[in-house]
């Protein structure tokens, strides 16, 4: 017996529900697009919550001494962030909750990062403030065991998870939860999506839209295989975080100067419902820590924090890492994107915004290249009892669970 055939018809189908997909998605439907967002998971729940939440401009691109071209384009998102959290752009944040309103840059005190905070400071003038009176300080810089510099970037750190929750409010009838190897079949004819295809009860919904735009990062892959499009191809560029449960009540959002062009060690803090801190460590730990198993990976932070800041009293952490790959579009010899990437293949659009920061601007081009007028959406929704996606849970729940 054949089953009964549903169609809804849409401007757009935006396929992946991390930081890109739900900017590009949330956009769209205030801007009077019909508008669905496909998630065959969590939202936010692969590399956007693995982020460490921080909307940087550029800053650490430029610790070689020279102004980049990425971080010439990526130099103006903490603004147009900053406009969303106040609600004064089409994208709305407002419930968004801010974990610091400054990110921080500072140099231990060697020689060897001094050197790099005077090329540095060249470049970054008047990008950056140094902060001259230790009472301006985070608090856990104003210790008499610190005898470094300290820097204020224009730079943000979120809450992942109330941006998620931000960029979905009001939209849920219009995001479906999808399993490409057991309910949803993408439908090519002629080099293009005819349309897809989601079992729904004893029927089939067959959704059709003008553009399909892939944000689904390193799940691209995949579908790009489903929908028969062989380019552009994907690079991965893997990460091995750590992670550390504790007690300690002064948080830190900072990058640390050190001899190379990225940081030596990237920190965010996030607040967990028990009263206690996850410490996130990146930057050159977890590029450097590939080639590292979690103990020794866990050995490394622990020596590194004891000399950057030997203060700081960790004997009651719990510790854990854990594996990242930021996916983006292929580059010679690896190098990193500069900016938001798209790639047209008939209807459609393949896309990644490279970086958290960059998700705006990933709306934007595609808005300059969709090439189609939004019909109203007034009432549009998905129908009745389609199943959808939950929001992903904090990086952490995984990790510190055998300790609750």
């Amino acid at each position: 017996m054949s089953r009964k055939i549903q169609t809804l018809d849409s401007d757009v189908v935006v396929i992946g529900g991390g930081i890109a997909g739900l900017w590009l998605f949330n956009a769209l439907n205030k801007q009077g697009y019909k508008a669905l967002l496909l998630e065959n998971s969590t939202l936010g729940g692969g590399q956007t919550i693995k982020s460490q939440g921080i909307v940087h401009g550029g800053t650490k691109y430029t610790l070689s001494g020279n102004l980049t071209k990425a971080a010439e384009c990526i130099a103006g998102m903490p603004d147009r962030w900053r406009r969303a959290l106040a609600g004064d752009d089409d994208v709305d944040l407002r419930d968004v909750k801010i974990l610091s309103e400054g990110h921080y840059l500072w140099s231990p005190g060697d020689i060897a990062s001094r050197m790099t905070s005077f090329f540095a400071s060249k470049a970054l003038r008047g990008r950056v403030d140094q902060l001259k009176k230790e009472e301006d300080f985070p608090d856990i810089f104003r210790h008499k065991g610190f005898r470094g510099k300290v820097y204020q970037l224009n730079e943000i750190v979120l809450d992942i998870q109330t941006v998620i929750k931000a960029l979905t409010k009001n939209f849920q009838s219009r995001i479906l939860k999808v399993d490409w190897q057991q309910d949803t079949t993408v439908v090519t004819s002629n080099g293009e999506i005819d349309c897809i295809e989601h079992k729904l009860g004893d029927e089939t919904l067959q959704i059709k839209a003008k553009k399909f735009i892939m944000t689904a990062g390193e799940g691209t892959v995949g579908l790009m295989k489903q929908m028969n499009i062989s380019k552009p191809e994907m690079q991965l560029r893997p990460l091995h975080m750590v992670m550390l449960k504790t007690s300690h009540q002064e948080p830190l959002y900072a990058h640390c100067l050190g001899t190379k062009i990225v940081p030596r060690m990237t920190i965010t803090s996030h607040p967990t419902e028990d009263g206690n801190w996850v410490w996130y460590l990146g930057g050159e730990i977890a590029e450097d820590g590939m080639e590292r198993n979690p103990e020794e990976q866990i050995r490394v932070a622990k020596r590194e924090l004891s000399v950057l800041l030997p203060w700081v009293n960790l004997d009651d952490a719990d510790w854990a890492t854990l594996f990242v790959n930021r996916a983006e579009p292929k580059q010679s010899k690896l190098l990193r994107p500069d900016a938001a990437f798209i790639h047209h293949s008939g209807n459609t659009m393949v896309t990644w915004p490279t970086k958290l920061a960059l998700a705006p601007n990933l709306t934007d081009e595609v808005g300059k290249q969709l090439n189609i007028e939004p019909s109203g959406n007034e009432g549009f929704a998905l129908p009745e009892g389609v199943t959808h996606p939950e929001i992903c849970q904090p990086f952490w729940s995984e990790a510190f669970n055998k300790n609750a």
